[in-house]
């Protein structure tokens, strides 16, 4: 099942949103519910500094402070204890060292309790964040909301540079793993700009990148087939252009040397071979004009079934030369908007491929069948058929299915590439249906006359 890139990048971009709020998420809760218990602890250490300072300021002293310890432990459940400015624990309480003096670090992290201006004590009470990350001065004075706020969002900050660093090495692993087969693709390209072809990229998945690379492989192919095809093609009209000229300047040099007689049998021969050159450069022509769009053409509507019978009427004798049969099949279609001339040059190449192909005995038929838009006609002969790896190929220049066939036994080779050239500027389109051993069968559509 083919998993769309798009959706890769969706999933993908969920993943890494949902990780980053996940994590913001549970660092802003916990620190929450930690920062709202010191919370509530600072305010309950304020409480018990103002109440300390008031029984000082009323009193002079600490003496007797301890008749007020069930009164002022009414107010709270956390443990707490009082010392006087020489370290002395003046009022005991749980967890605290009782009748001795307090260690230097004990009292200097104490909360001074401060009278007039002036310290007259420290309370005690246990860290409730251990290990806060964010430590303050206990003798600075102090705001339990300030301190609350800035905890909260010092968490934040920290929930959230912890996300983004995830969210950035996932998207870092994510883009090396998305732009590798674009990076192979780069290289694979800069190779067959450079003259390099035949490249090949491994396909990595079955998504919008991996239809890019197996494009990307078929396109590689396509260049050295062409490549190919050019290199034959010029091989083939050097060739077909050299045997009628040669035969030419050997018999004009006969001639002129007195070894043949200027009989009309000789000037015969020379004027056959002088048109099969003038045959191969009109075709040659022809196609260049088609394939740029140059080709004039005159336009006019058309029966089909004018076309079929002039074409089976052209080719009887060559048929019945072979014991062939030719059958046509196309009464009442609506007519078509074509230049006759051109769409009589695609039968004749048609039909010489079908005689030429077809055994003696065999048939051939024209037949045309009406569409909503076009109407489609075909030529279908008996012969061997076409190899179904060749089918792709017999409509390119000089190509040949029969590799064995000589040139002088089929014509230029561009017939097929003339009658898909003119087809085309129809704004046709023409197509081969072939089996071993079933016979072939070609179609081409044509426009219907409005």
């Amino acid at each position: 099942m083919t998993r769309s890139l798009a959706l890769k990048l969706t999933i993908a971009f969920w993943l890494v949103s949902l990780i980053g709020v996940s994590l913001v998420a549970f660092f802003a809760v916990r620190a929450t519910s930690n920062e709202f218990d010191t919370l509530q602890n600072d305010r309950t250490r304020r409480t018990l500094v103002d109440q300390l300072a008031g029984y000082y300021a009323t009193s002079g002293s600490w003496d007797g402070v301890g008749a007020t310890l069930q009164l002022l432990t009414q107010d709270t459940q956390t443990p707490f204890a009082v010392a006087d400015l020489d370290q002395n624990i003046v009022l005991p309480g749980p967890g605290f060292p009782t009748n001795r003096q307090l260690p230097v670090q004990m009292f200097e992290n104490g909360t001074p309790i401060e009278v007039n201006g002036e310290t007259v004590g420290v309370l005690l009470m246990p860290e409730f964040v251990p290990g806060d990350p964010f430590p303050r001065d206990r003798r600075t004075p102090f705001n339990p909301e300030e301190a609350f706020l800035e905890r909260i969002n010092n968490a934040v900050v920290w929930a959230a540079g912890g996300a983004t660093a995830v969210s950035l090495i996932i998207g870092f692993f994510l883009a090396r793993t998305l732009t590798r087969p674009i990076k192979e693709l780069t290289q694979a390209t800069k190779l067959v700009a450079a003259g390099n072809l035949g490249q090949k990229v491994e396909i990595h998945a079955n998504d919008e990148l991996g239809d890019l690379a197996a494009s990307f492989n078929q396109m590689s192919a396509d260049l050295m087939m062409s490549r190919d095809q050019r290199r034959q093609m010029t091989a083939d009209i050097a060739h077909d252009l050299r045997t009628p000229l040669s035969l030419i300047l050997g018999h004009s040099e006969a001639i002129r040397d007195g070894v043949l007689p200027p009989t009309p049998e000789t000037f015969d021969i020379v004027h056959d071979e002088a048109q099969r050159l003038n045959r191969l450069i009109e075709d040659l022509r022809t196609l260049s004009l088609a394939e740029t769009g140059e080709l004039r053409l005159v336009m006019r509507a058309t029966s089909p079934k004018a076309l079929l019978e002039r074409t089976a009427v052209a080719y009887m004798p060559a048929a019945q030369g072979k014991n062939l049969s030719i059958e046509t099949n196309g009464s009442g279609l609506p007519d078509v908007m074509v230049d006759p001339d051109r769409i009589n040059q695609v039968f004749d190449n048609l039909m010489q491929n079908a005689i030429r192909h077809t055994p003696d005995g065999g048939q051939i038929k024209l037949s045309a069948e009406a569409n909503t838009d076009y109407v489609q006609l075909t030529v279908q002969d008996t012969g061997p058929g076409i190899p179904e790896a060749d089918i792709p190929h017999v409509f390119s220049r000089f190509y040949r299915a029969d590799k064995s066939r000589q040139r002088h036994e089929g014509g230029s080779g561009l017939g097929l590439a003339i009658a898909k050239s003119i087809v085309e500027r129809h704004n046709g389109r023409i197509w081969a249906e072939s089996a071993a051993g079933s016979g072939t069968a070609f179609h081409f559509t044509l426009p219907r006359a409005t």
